[in-house]
């Protein structure tokens, strides 16, 4: 195998209770073509700032080729990406991911999606967004002994998802700065039992359930007040009977609904607001994980 494309779905991290647990693939997508070549690095479809030997893509792929023992060689990467940057829908980790995956198909698919999430986890740190970036669907994960373990739940299969993107981004590193080192314990046994809820609320459908239970007392409090209109539009959306919460660290809301709706009030009442601009995108589930979308040997 010579060149490889590699096709990454976008993922929602935390889902409310979920801190750095939940996550869930989403229909938007980054596709990164692989190109071996004699010598050095190219990187094109970037912006200039990302295209050097620090881009995630490029490092997860060399890091997949020092697990297997081979020879970095050199490589050229084409990056298609229709994922926002730093908005909070995973656009790093699908880097990771397809970096990673490309260098494991070129070399001849020697190692599995549960070594790929290990390498990469130990790069990101924590596996709520690797998780279903390579599995698809609704995933829980936890490290245990500095190895990712992750398990998929089912979702029902009429609610819709909207992700609200504004016209600002929010670097994770800014969103973790803001966060205690500790909470109370009744904060933590607040999220436990929320996030137990969530996860049965989405397998059965649930939306008055889903909407009491997507609360949080360990990160959205800290980082609401980074987020232009996040109190206005929460209001609006749980009025209207979504389920709301932040997308991954932010800015990017979610709203989860049966209610079809839903959509067109958001974006008429969003037009009203001022201090930022919003996208409504309509998105479904993805349940299949990265894959590959072209190949030549």
């Amino acid at each position: 195998m010579k060149r490889v494309t590699i096709r990454v779905p976008a993922t929602a991290a935390n889902l409310g209770p979920g801190f750095d647990a939940f996550g869930c693939a989403l229909g938007l997508y980054t596709d990164v073509t692989f190109e071996e070549t004699q010598s050095g690095l190219e990187i094109t479809g970037c912006d200039e700032a990302y295209a050097g030997p620090d881009n995630l893509a490029y490092v997860s792929y060399c890091a997949v080729l020092a697990s297997l023992g081979e020879e970095l060689r050199g490589v050229k990467i084409h990056i298609d990406a229709h994922i926002p940057i730093c908005r909070g829908l995973g656009s790093s980790a699908a880097l990771l991911v397809a970096g990673a995956m490309g260098a494991n198909v070129l070399r001849g698919n020697r190692l599995s999606t549960q070594g790929l999430l290990n390498i990469t986890n130990a790069m990101e740190g924590h596996p709520d967004n690797l998780a279903p970036a390579f599995f698809g669907g609704l995933t829980a994960s936890m490290v245990d002994n500095g190895l990712p373990v992750s398990v998929s739940f089912p979702l029902h299969p009429e609610w819709e998802i909207l992700a609200l993107v504004p016209d600002f981004d929010m670097p994770t590193v800014k969103a973790r700065a803001v966060l205690p080192e500790q909470v109370s314990r009744s904060d933590a046994i607040y999220n436990i039992s929320h996030g137990a809820m969530v996860l049965k609320a989405l397998e059965l459908g649930d939306e008055k359930l889903l909407c009491n239970a997507m609360q949080d007392r360990l990160h959205q409090p800290y980082r609401k007040h980074m987020i232009a209109d996040f109190e206005v539009i929460e209001s609006l959306v749980r009025t209207n009977g979504g389920a709301f919460c932040l997308s991954g660290a932010g800015p990017t809301l979610l709203c989860i609904t049966r209610n079809d709706a839903l959509r067109e009030k958001l974006e008429q009442k969003l037009q009203g607001l001022t201090r930022a601009n919003w996208e409504v995108l309509r998105l479904h589930v993805e349940f299949q994980g990265a894959r590959v979308i072209w190949a030549e040997g």
